[in-house]
């Protein structure tokens, strides 16, 4: 698992939420450089809950498009699986999926929130001190 192929994966726009969910799913089992990754199709069907179908045409997409490189096959019980590499340098020329932010602070739906008070140095940065209300003492009776 590489949480440096997934991280570039997951700041780029690959067109839609099933191509982005199949390149996360493969990008979860990439090595740091984007190799080694050799899942068969019905595995990533089976994890990523998508069809058949999606899952073989967003893969020759991805082939297409040379986001996917095929690196060899891995043999096994029943056949062989195709072992494949993401291309990375494709990936960091795909679109943000938002502007970085530049300034600090929080802000809801563009508008900043309230500023803060300037500290009262006077004690050091700490909050003011705050003096108990009087208390009333009680009428005392008389028999």
């Amino acid at each position: 698992m590489s949480w440096r192929v997934a991280n570039a994966c997951a700041e780029r726009k690959f067109g839609s939420a099933t191509r982005k969910q199949i390149i996360m799913f493969l990008a979860d089992k990439a090595s740091d450089d984007g190799s080694g990754i050799w899942c068969s199709k019905g595995t990533i069907q089976r994890h990523t809950e998508l069809g058949e179908t999606t899952v073989k045409r967003t893969i020759r997409e991805f082939l297409k498009e040379g986001i996917l490189v095929e690196t060899g096959a891995r043999g096994y019980k029943n056949g062989f699986t195709v072992v494949y590499r993401i291309d990375l340098a494709k990936v960091q020329a795909l679109e943000l999926t938002a502007e970085p932010d530049i300034e600090t602070g929080a802000t809801v739906a563009g508008v900043p929130g309230p500023q803060r008070p300037p500290r009262d140095l006077t004690r050091g940065g700490k909050p003011p001190l705050r003096t108990p209300p009087a208390r009333e003492k009680p009428a005392q009776r008389s028999c």
